[in-house]
């Protein structure tokens, strides 16, 4: 199965989190999944480091992925015509892109947001 992580979903993994449940764990480190960080997700990162809303160190985050088996997802123009077909059910510009990605990769969304529910992706709960 393909398995694109939400931005919380890589940050609960990254520090063993607790937040995140044995069903994903499992899903998540189990090799026979393909798991994919979108650098929407980094993106997003790297702005709330920046504006003081995450302790963490960037690099360790980038390092991090390829070590974990993790496959980086580049933006593509598909993505970005599918993100012009979503309706505006909540106004996070990451989670559109992401959802986006999701849909034009035929990924399993691996997310806690209950937004998420309003579009017609595949999802996972985190917890």
């Amino acid at each position: 199965m393909k398995v694109l992580l939400d931005t919380h979903a890589l940050l609960w993994w990254l520090s063993d989190s607790d937040r995140l449940g044995e069903t994903a764990r499992e899903i998540i480190a189990d090799p026979v999944h393909d798991i994919l960080v979108s650098i929407v997700s980094l993106w997003e990162i790297a702005i709330k480091i920046r504006i003081g809303k995450l302790d963490a160190d960037m690099n360790d985050i980038l390092a991090a992925i390829p070590e974990e088996g993790f496959s980086l997802l580049q933006i593509q123009p598909e993505h970005l015509q599918i993100l012009m077909t979503l309706p505006l059910h909540h106004r996070d510009p990451f989670d559109h892109l992401l959802m986006a990605q999701a849909q034009a990769e035929h990924a399993t969304f691996l997310s806690e947001d209950g937004q998420m529910n309003h579009y017609s992706i595949k999802r996972i709960r985190c917890s």
